[in-house]
């Protein structure tokens, strides 16, 4: 009789445990506005789901693979309830080494080209979470509508972000249905961006930045030239619009880390296992607008435009 109530003071323990006493690891590829909001919005989510003592450990690679390989090992040691990678880079080397361990993914394009799902419906394995898959077609459209006699696009992204690949090919897809010619500019890492950018300059009409990792955290380069130059500037998303961009049809990320933090909430609460929650996507997106901005980069933005902005930077 003894020999049992050491047991039953441990089952004591751990029922009586706080729901939110959690550790929780977070493998985030690169700093930058959009990526810290959808963490942030992940934790909110969570405290606001009653779980409230979760503790997180966030690690940034600052877009460096072998760093996020040697963080992949580290949240190995750490032994936690649930993991966040941030960003597709992240998610791949996560979910290639943690096989045992939930992992949740968020601003991730292409989920299943990413190898990180089986499907968006049914994952299949330890591993789901939210896309941020850019409306591309509808911010193409928008830029046509700005600028009606535009020929050239350019685009500058990392061709080694599988994401950025998938993105760059359905803009391709968009620009010829609205009668414009996309030009690439291609970086292998942040230092080649401020290149990437002056390479554009005299052949394109303004610039299309896709949800690029390692070009958004350099954007303030892009940004330079294209004041320079008078070059108009449209980001993929609404943070890098706000930051320095003239207009966007985007997503929210912290909208997104909540919905990520809610899928979160019901796995450790064992109410769902990864292999069967569906990704989500978000559905709806801010026509968002920067108007110092736009006139910095010579833009005049027609009012039909402006009457449609859920918000006008002013």
């Amino acid at each position: 009789m003894k020999k049992l109530i050491p047991l039953l003071l441990l089952t004591l323990l751990v029922v009586a445990r706080p729901a939110g006493a959690v550790n929780i690891s977070v493998n985030q590829f690169v700093e930058h506005p959009a990526l810290d909001m959808s963490v942030r919005g992940f934790k909110d989510a969570l405290h606001d789901e009653g779980f409230k003592d979760a503790v997180f450990s966030v690690h940034i690679a600052q877009a460096n693979m072998p760093t996020v390989l040697q963080i992949v090992n580290q949240i190995l040691g750490e032994k936690p309830a649930l993991v966040l990678a941030v960003a597709t880079p992240s998610a791949q080397a996560t979910a290639q080494k943690i096989k045992d361990i939930p992992i949740l993914f968020t601003a991730v394009t292409d989920p299943p080209s990413a190898g990180l799902v089986d499907s968006l419906e049914r994952p299949g394995g330890n591993v789901t979470g939210t896309t941020d898959m850019s409306p591309i077609d509808g911010q193409v459209a928008l830029i046509r509508e700005i600028h009606p006699q535009a020929k050239n696009m350019g685009v500058i992204y990392n061709a080694g972000e599988a994401n950025s690949l998938v993105l760059v090919g359905i803009l391709k897809e968009a620009a010829e249905k609205y009668g414009f010619e996309v030009k690439e500019a291609v970086t292998v890492n942040t230092a080649g961006v401020y290149q990437a950018a002056k390479s554009l300059v005299g052949g394109v009409d303004l610039i299309y930045l896709p949800t690029d990792n390692t070009v958004i955290s350099s954007q303030d380069s892009v940004i330079k030239i294209c004041v320079e130059n008078k070059i108009p500037l449209y980001p993929g998303e609404a943070d890098a619009v706000r930051k320095g961009g003239v207009a966007s049809l985007a997503i929210d990320y912290y909208k997104l880390g909540r919905q990520t933090g809610v899928q979160a909430a019901r796995i450790l609460r064992g109410e769902a296992k990864p292999a069967d929650m569906p990704v989500e996507t978000q559905k709806d997106t801010d026509l968002v607008i920067n108007l110092p901005m736009a006139e910095s980069m010579g833009v005049t933005i027609p009012q039909a435009v402006l009457d449609r902005a859920v918000e006008i930077i002013k």
